[in-house]
């Protein structure tokens, strides 16, 4: 078996998550992580792996099987992932849904310009939830499909939180109505605004003397982040902030309800959840196993951009076709 050669781009919470989700797959190595920052402030879980400046990833095109791509979506992907996909097979984990076919088109373009396969939209959502929401809509397909996020950190309402004058830190996590939980997994297909499916919950960190009434007043009227859903903030110290609230968990479920029989008569629930104690750790791991179907689809010399939908499953095992059909089918 050939060792897969991962190269990670960008070192926050996801390459970090990267890095150690290789250590799991003895069919890979990780040559080195590269960054916008002086390589020698970056420390790695695994000192003897390479850090080096982003200027000298394109001089390591031949070196590198799959680079896998952990910057942001609202700025470093966009032009990251078309730039590097027409010279490394690459694994993006681009998640702004109404912007991923224009995305998806010129990672394309790039990656055949280049002969490189280019995965992009890697992770749980976009990624397995979208998975799960094609297959259960094509198995049936009179239905309706529902996604709820949490309970979880939303890293970006967090960061919303953060940017209020008088708030010194904070965390918000999304929460999914329980009522509405039951409603669909009931089979009642029931019609669900935005503050029906998830509630939010803050818990802020102030500054001393500010005025606390003005913030909440701030984060409740937020447009397009809390102005939509029954919003509950708590006022708390730093110190019970990091220490009840410093991880980053998340979770969510798909399900879809369907009907099959003459007339509709038989109801059947399909649900896919996930439970998480580090988001991006678990969304890594995806990342890492996608690199693996990566890595595979080129060696039978397919190009271009590619999703979830266009990845056979057996790709992602490092178990063979033999092994899976006599161990797993």
């Amino acid at each position: 078996m050939k060792t897969i050669r991962i190269g990670i781009l960008g070192y926050g919470n996801l390459g970090r998550g990267v890095e150690l989700a290789i250590r799991q797959n003895e069919d890979m190595e990780l040559v080195g992580v590269f960054t916008r920052r002086d390589p020698s402030t970056v420390q790695l879980a695994d000192p003897s792996v390479p850090v080096y400046h982003v200027q000298e990833l394109e001089s390591m095109a031949g070196k590198i099987d799959v680079l896998i791509l952990c910057g942001g979506s609202a700025t470093d992907l966009p032009v990251q992932t078309p730039k590097y996909a027409k010279l490394f097979h690459v694994v993006d984990s681009f998640d702004t849904h109404a912007s991923i076919p224009e995305h998806f088109a010129r990672v394309d373009a790039a990656a055949k310009s280049g002969n490189k396969v280019a995965m992009i939209s890697i992770g749980w959502d976009p990624g397995l939830f979208s998975l799960n929401r094609m297959m259960a809509g094509a198995i049936l397909p009179q239905g309706q499909t529902y996604t709820f996020w949490g309970k979880g950190v939303s890293q970006g309402h967090s960061d919303a939180i953060r940017r209020i004058d008088g708030v010194l830190d904070g965390k918000q996590y999304t929460i999914p109505v329980e009522q509405a939980l039951e409603a669909v997994r009931s089979g009642k297909n029931p019609e669900l605004t935005t503050r029906e499916k998830h509630r939010r919950e803050c818990f802020v960190v102030a500054a001393d003397g500010a005025d606390q009434a003005r913030i909440e007043k701030e984060i409740k009227e937020m447009p397009k982040y809390f102005s939509d859903y029954d919003t509950t903030v708590h006022f708390i110290t730093q110190q019970e902030l990091d220490k009840n609230h410093s991880g980053i968990p998340h979770g969510g479920q798909v399900i879809h309800t369907g009907k099959t029989g003459v007339q509709g008569e038989h109801t059947h629930v399909i649900e896919f959840s996930i439970k998480l104690d580090s988001n991006p750790e678990f969304t890594s791991s995806i990342l890492v196993a996608y690199a693996r179907a990566a890595y595979r689809m080129a060696q039978e010399n397919l190009v271009g951009a590619k999703t979830i939908f266009d990845v056979a499953p057996a790709y992602l095992s490092p178990k063979s076709g033999e092994e899976l059909r006599a161990s797993l089918l």
